[in-house]
């Protein structure tokens, strides 16, 4: 019998797609739970409000309610180091880890990714601040923007706003445009369960990721 192993996860406050995704993803390892923490996320913008929501005390005191359940790993299920760096992830997980003696993993799928020497300028984007309106996002236009960005001769994809229902179209939309598609709820549930060394066989429904153990 498997061991039973917990994930904790970090949640933007205004985020309603995340958890249901999660939950689905995860659906086929009875041994596997996960557990959420929000902290206060309500707008996304370059400002000085939008930017001060992602401090990391509050994600850290999010992080320290998710210690207290004993869970095996705490991931960070949201996109702010695509403005505010990679730098500012390895902080983060580094912090949460020293906080609550437990490691932390993020996304890695960022905007900032030219300065690892990936081209990610062959973009569209929903021009939305409000944080909870990704999730009100149909499937018939992402479906729209990911096939105007599969048309640009990419490499790969990804749905990078954690708050939209996207995951789910991760398999149909690689079937359609032969090209790998990395969603960042997906991605960072790929993530902790690799470092948990769970076997994700019963996910490659969710896309060709999770074939790659």
């Amino acid at each position: 019998m498997s061991p039973r192993i917990k994930l904790g996860i970090l949640t933007p406050s205004s985020n309603t797609s995340l958890e249901p995704l999660t939950q689905a993803l995860i659906a086929n390892l009875p041994h596997v739970s996960v557990h959420f923490s929000r902290f206060r996320v309500l707008k996304i913008g370059l400002d000085g409000d939008g930017l001060d929501q992602f401090r990391n005390e509050s994600i850290i005191a999010a992080a320290q309610l998710l210690a207290d359940a004993e869970v095996d790993m705490i991931g960070w299920s949201g996109t702010s180091s695509g403005w505010l760096g990679f730098e500012a992830d390895e902080r983060l997980c580094a912090d949460i880890a020293a906080a609550t003696g437990v490691p932390a993993t993020t996304e890695a799928i960022v905007r900032t990714c030219a300065t690892v020497g990936v081209d990610c300028s062959k973009e569209r984007h929903l021009r939305l601040s409000k944080n909870s309106a990704f999730a009100d996002i149909q499937e018939s236009v992402l479906d729209g923007v990911v096939g105007e960005v599969a048309g640009r001769k990419v490499q790969a994809i990804t749905t990078f706003c954690t708050n939209l229902r996207a995951a789910q179209r991760v398999a149909y939309w690689e079937e359609v445009h032969g090209i790998p598609v990395f969603d960042t709820v997906a991605t960072v549930v790929w993530e902790m369960l690799r470092v948990c060394k769970v076997d994700m066989k019963p996910l490659e429904a969710w896309g060709m990721l999770f074939t790659k153990n």
